[in-house]
């Protein structure tokens, strides 16, 4: 999959080069999460490419366009909570073989194109052929343009309509579900009352974090839990709480690298085995840890028992399993310890029981 990062400093007048971008079919949004309702509009996009001999294209945007007017007016937190951060994105698109992705960069030249000079953009120096967009979508400022008036300035467009549950159902992917809209909204709804079941439905896979292994603050180890503090690479992730995990070690490619931690362990200390190849199991906390009085600071903190070894600067995979409970605020230091003492052991109770 060919990446094209989009920035109009950089692109002011200039022509389309074959070689950046071939003759293509494109589908615009902001993609957070790839749930089905976004895989049903990809599997439209590859569709009508191969039908008109085209390669497929998606455009995202970075920052996403909420998290840029919430930076605008110095609220970042306001924006919705990421389901998937750049990279992630990046990966499930290429899973679902798309040809070439354009990231483009969301800042005040972008939001103050006109619709006209929206569609220029795409002809002139992307190449687009035609569009496969959703019904409601709105480009351009202040939003004047529409798949109307693309189909004015000369592109084909083929609208998809909202994906609903009922239509899940019917494709196979789903079952059990409500006549609902599938949308990101949604979903970050259900992963912050915990309902894992019905946001992996969804989702159509089962909701993971990827980040690299960081420094911290170490203050699991003062309480003989040490943690790996994974960076979460968005504002603030879209669930909290404590969860049982299970995690992987990936490679530059995004490969699962296969019994990485069994080679990063220490004798007699290779943990407990996770629920998928390859995996270790652990117990997550993911929020603001309110015991430690830092509001501000989302972490994202797996301890794995019975599990010694340098994970530091691992990029690591941690697939949610379970929901234990929501964060909880101890009084103080040994009341928190006991507290993760009693999660640790409901959750590997949990884990022998899931085998």
């Amino acid at each position: 999959m060919k990446t094209i990062f989009l920035d109009l400093a950089t692109i002011h007048g200039t022509k389309s080069d074959p070689a950046l971008a071939s003759a293509s079919v494109l589908t615009i949004g902001n993609f957070d999460g790839v749930h089905l309702g976004h895989q049903a509009m990809l599997k439209q996009l590859q569709d009508t490419a191969k039908q008109q001999q085209l390669s497929s294209m998606v455009m995202i945007f970075e920052p996403q366009p909420r998290e840029y007017f919430a930076q605008l007016k110095g609220d970042p937190e306001s924006a919705p909570a990421r389901l998937t951060s750049q990279d992630e994105k990046l990966t499930l698109l290429k899973d679902f073989g798309i040809d070439t992705v354009v990231v483009a960069k969301f800042d005040e030249a972008f939001r103050s194109l006109s619709a006209t000079e929206f569609a220029d953009m795409l002809t002139q120096y992307l190449n687009v052929q035609a569009l496969v967009l959703g019904d409601d979508f709105r480009f351009g400022h202040d939003r004047t343009g529409d798949s109307a008036f693309l189909r004015s300035y000369g592109l084909p467009v083929t609208n998809l309509h909202t994906i609903t549950d009922t239509q899940a159902i019917a494709s196979g992917v789903a079952d059990d579900l409500s006549d609902n809209r599938i949308s990101s909204t949604r979903i970050r709804e259900l992963l912050l009352a915990g309902d894992l079941r019905m946001a992996n439905h969804l989702l159509n896979r089962d909701y993971s974090i990827t980040g690299e292994v960081v420094g911290g603050d170490k203050i699991g180890r003062t309480l003989d839990f040490p943690t790996a503090n994974i960076e979460l690479n968005r504002v603030r992730p879209a669930l909290h709480g404590v969860y049982g995990v299970d995690v992987v070690v990936l490679d530059e490619q995004g490969a699962v690298i296969k019994n990485a931690f069994a080679h990063l362990a220490q004798p007699e200390q290779l943990g407990i085995s996770g629920l998928r190849p390859h995996s270790l199991f652990g117990t997550a906390n993911i929020g603001i840890r309110p015991t430690v009085d830092k509001p501000h600071e989302w972490r994202l903190e797996v301890f794995f028992p019975k599990f010694s070894g340098d994970l530091y600067g691992k990029t690591l995979q941690v697939r949610f399993l379970h929901h234990l409970h929501d964060e909880r605020k101890y009084d103080g230091l040994e009341a928190l310890k006991a507290g993760i003492q009693q999660d640790v052991a409901d959750l590997i109770e949990w884990r022998n029981q899931a085998q």
